[in-house]
């Protein structure tokens, strides 16, 4: 019995664990804080950047010059120097996925940042994508 290849194909994906046919989808959490005087107290910065898998201190850097305010990073949550909603924050931290996480060619967060001479490339660990990123931050 020979079987042409899209039966073969077929009958390969019938046969596929439930687990390969679904697609993961990467999450950031949201932003949680609360407004302290005229500075928003952010508690949960280091396990958003821990979820992205990047250095606190380059999302934070991104964060504050995104919306024009000085900052600090304290132990436990990161400080921003003046009352702004956490949608706004939010908004900033799909934006630094979507530069410095995400894969360009499959979108998985499966990458790093990677330093050759005075360039910077996000490597996917996936795909093996390589692309230049904005080392100005």
């Amino acid at each position: 019995m020979t079987m042409n290849y899209k039966e073969m194909l077929k009958r390969a994906r019938e046969n596929l664990p439930e687990s390969a046919l679904i697609k993961e989808r990467f999450e950031i959490p949201k932003v949680l804080g609360h407004i302290q005087g005229n500075k928003t107290i952010l508690s949960n910065f280091f396990q958003i950047a821990d979820t992205l898998g990047r250095d606190p201190k380059h999302l934070f850097k991104y964060i504050l010059r995104e919306i024009a305010a000085p900052g600090d990073i304290k132990r436990n949550a990161a400080i921003i120097g003046r009352k702004i909603s956490a949608s706004v924050v939010n908004e900033k931290i799909r934006k630094y996925a979507n530069d410095f996480v995400l894969c360009t060619e499959c979108g998985k967060p499966d990458t790093k940042i990677i330093k050759e001479g005075d360039a910077t490339f996000m490597r996917c660990m996936a795909c093996g994508a390589k692309k230049a990123v904005k080392s100005g931050i």
